[in-house]
């Protein structure tokens, strides 16, 4: 085999591992349209835990935390206007003893657990379930989309006391201001902590269509 071959050859080996993975996205599909002036967007999250430094930090004890926050807009003449907003929490975290994934999902303050799991695989099929958002638009003559928004951040081995207080449904003092006044500044030093051991903050957006409503 030539020298020439071998690159080829090469070549078409690097080009198919690309082309076999898959990136992270998100997904925002518009209801049916007889039923669009009842019913909120579907949106799901993609691919988000595949990568090799992301699993790396959830096996290593690093929860990872995703925040959604769902905007509707609606779409008049030169400026669009913010009409409302949703936004919701997925927290994952691996538990050494068990050998399991736990996942739960944040609403206000109300947690569900989507359930615990053996493998990373089965909790990101968790994490990738349709999420049906309540927004909805009025029903007039405007045109409107919906815009999504998603931050996944690690969190810091110190912040695992407050995943344990999401994750049984003691939120209060963590949505509503109760911390003490401490708290601001020891959050940022954890933050930084954690984003000197590896974890980071990544960010990513999708917008659906604009539609009618009417």
């Amino acid at each position: 085999m030539t020298h020439r071959t071998a690159l080829a050859f090469l070549l078409m080996a690097w080009g198919a591992a690309l082309q076999g993975q898959r990136r992270p996205r998100l997904d925002v599909q518009l209801p049916a349209r007889n039923s669009a002036p009842t019913e909120g967007p579907v949106v799901r999250s993609l691919d988000l835990l595949t990568d090799r430094q992301m699993s790396d930090l959830l096996a290593s004890g690093f929860p990872a935390r995703l925040h959604f926050r769902a905007e509707l807009w609606s779409a008049s003449g030169w400026f669009n206007d913010l009409e409302r907003t949703s936004e919701w929490d997925v927290v994952v975290r691996y538990e050494p003893l068990s050998k399991n994934y736990r996942v739960a999902r944040i609403v206000g303050d109300q947690v569900t657990m989507l359930g615990q799991f053996a493998t990373l695989a089965e909790a990101e099929g968790a994490v990738e379930r349709p999420y049906r958002v309540e927004l909805v638009p009025p029903a007039d003559t405007r045109r409107y989309y919906y815009s999504v928004v998603l931050d996944v951040e690690t969190l810091s081995l110190s912040d695992l006391d407050e995943v344990e207080r999401w994750l049984r449904g003691e939120l209060r003092p963590a949505v509503r201001g109760q911390r003490n006044p401490g708290t601001a500044l020891t959050r940022g030093l954890r933050t930084l902590f954690a984003r000197l051991l590896g974890g980071e903050r990544r960010h990513y957006e999708q917008r659906s269509p604009t539609f009618n409503a009417g």
